[in-house]
């Protein structure tokens, strides 16, 4: 069985901000939601593919100013109409990169002040909901 190995470097866009450099985590969790369609007389529970289910979570390193962390954040919270983008490793898709783009993604909460002595303060934040585009193509 053939396998490929990279090292870990995504690319992740809220809105049209790059927050790459500043993202120390991503996961990107995409699938249906299971719709019982289950009848009389069957032997075991049936399941129709309903609406896409997406969540992405993000761990961010705090940074506040007019463009930084924080106040992109705290822009997209409680809107419901975030796009995000996010490939695993660098901006050309192809089929050893693929490409998500996510659009209309809430970011419900958010808690923009979380700190410890001694370690960089980081932003833990899930969008959820929305719908995704699965891209492989190079433009």
């Amino acid at each position: 069985m053939a396998t490929s190995t990279y090292l870990s470097n995504p690319t992740v866009l809220i809105g049209a901000v790059d927050c790459s450099d500043q993202c120390s985590s991503a996961s990107l969790s995409v699938g249906y939601t299971a719709l019982s369609s289950t009848a009389f007389g069957d032997l075991g529970e049936r399941y129709s593919k309903g609406l896409q289910a997406v969540e992405v979570t993000l761990t961010m390193f705090a940074s506040y100013g007019a463009s930084e962390m924080e106040a992109t954040l705290f822009a997209e919270c409680g809107t419901g109409t975030t796009t995000l983008v996010i490939s695993p490793s660098g901006t050309t898709e192809s089929a050893t990169n693929p490409e998500y783009t996510i659009t209309n993604a809430m970011l419900a909460t958010f808690t923009p002040i979380n700190a410890t002595v001694g370690e960089l303060s980081t932003f833990e934040v899930t969008f959820t909901g929305g719908t995704f585009v699965r891209d492989i193509v190079s433009p």
